[in-house]
């Protein structure tokens, strides 16, 4: 059940030159006006300045832009070959979070390195997506339907999900699963399946609740989602912010660096987790909507390409890129409006962060090198077969 990683097609054979004309700038367009909102945010969260959060978002956007160009170069097959290894060190490192990791906001998740704080269930993201887009094109329709041949790729979402869980970060943690069901579902596995892993995830849900698996400050976030004005002030304190500055804004917005609940500092995390907050008190419902209508086409974009698409490894991979980026979205909006329970999910591309900006840039990078190599087929077997 070997991969054969060669090339079918002419898309490896381009010259440099040919690639980057095949770049889609206006994917690149679209990534920046979503940036840009962010630094403009950025800029009012600080009061009026450039620093301490615009000038360095900027940096590692110029940063990120260099890689995710550079990687949309590189070819399909080698991004197979290495999809193995680097879930080894992207594995390898939550490991070593758990035993060493910085701890910081009651959580274990950072590596110090210095001049960067690493976040590796960060990394685990793109090398869960790269890792399942490998195994299951190597495997038929027949294969698939064999539940044991479930059980290695099971484990590798399942796994670091686990770990990410013990940190503890739940929204991390049920990402990893959610874009691993996505890769699983893509790839073709039957959906009856997909319903008893459902039952099963409730009872074991109930059974964490019980045992103490979860954490009181989780269930207390869960409790607070139910009925977050029974603790106002504690527990309820950031999405009733939250909800009070999202609603005073009002169809237009009171206008950049004029938000009360954000420049008064009533508002928490307000250049990180709670900035889509920050941004629909100062540019009201209809800057809102911009910036939800820009993570649609990003994400209808990401369906195109993976839709596009000729290599069954490249349809794999960009949806389940697409897929992340759409959760991050969808999860921290969904969580400042009250509409799920308050994780720590920033919103991409516009909240403050090293790891999380790499991470969704490196993404991008992936969908354009299966964009640029969309006619391009990689062989699955040793036999060539396709």
């Amino acid at each position: 059940m070997g991969i054969e990683l060669h090339s079918v097609g002419s898309a490896p054979g381009l010259r440099l030159t040919q690639r980057i004309r095949q770049i889609p700038w206006s994917l690149v367009i679209l990534i920046t006006m979503v940036a840009s909102m962010g630094f403009v945010m950025l800029y009012s969260a600080a009061g009026g300045s450039p620093e301490p959060w615009m000038d360095r978002q900027m940096l590692r956007y110029a940063v990120g832009v260099g890689i995710m160009l550079t990687i949309g170069m590189v070819d399909l097959p080698r991004l197979a070959k290495i999809a193995y290894p680097l879930y080894a060190v992207a594995f390898i490192l939550l490991v070593y979070v758990e035993f060493m990791g910085e701890i910081g906001m009651g959580a274990q998740r950072w590596i110090d390195l210095k001049f960067f704080q690493l976040q590796p269930s960060e990394l685990m993201k793109i090398s869960l997506c790269l890792v399942l887009a490998r195994y299951f094109h190597g495997l038929s329709y027949e294969e698939i339907g064999r539940p044991w041949v479930l059980i290695p790729p099971t484990l590798m979402a399942v796994v670091p999900a686990g770990l990410v869980l013990k940190q503890p970060d739940l929204g991390t943690a049920g990402m990893l699963l959610m874009v691993g069901a996505a890769v699983f579902f893509v790839a073709g596995v039957r959906w009856w399946k997909f319903a008893i892993v459902f039952v099963l995830g409730i009872a074991g849900s109930v059974g964490a609740w019980n045992s103490g698996l979860l954490h009181d400050y989780q269930k207390a976030r869960l409790i607070t989602f139910l009925d977050p004005e029974q603790d106002a002030l504690g527990t309820g304190y950031h999405i009733t912010q939250s909800k009070i500055a999202l609603g005073s804004g009002g169809p237009w917005g009171k206008g950049l660096l004029q938000g009360s609940q954000a420049q008064l500092e009533f508002l928490p995390e307000r250049h990180t987790d709670f900035i889509f907050t920050m941004l629909g008190e100062e540019l009201g419902m209809v800057g809102g909507l911009l910036v939800l209508a820009l993570y649609s086409l990003l994400v209808v974009y990401g369906l195109a390409i993976a839709l596009r698409t000729r290599s069954h490894f490249g349809r794999l991979l960009a949806f389940g890129v697409t897929m992340n980026i759409f959760l991050y979205f969808f999860i921290n909006t969904a969580m400042v409006m009250g509409l799920i329970p308050v994780v720590g999910i920033p919103l991409p591309l516009i909240s403050y962060g090293g790891t999380a900006m790499m991470t969704v840039m490196v993404g991008f990078g992936l969908l354009m090198a299966v964009y640029i190599q969309r006619d391009h087929r990689v062989g699955r077997r040793t036999t060539g077969e396709d």
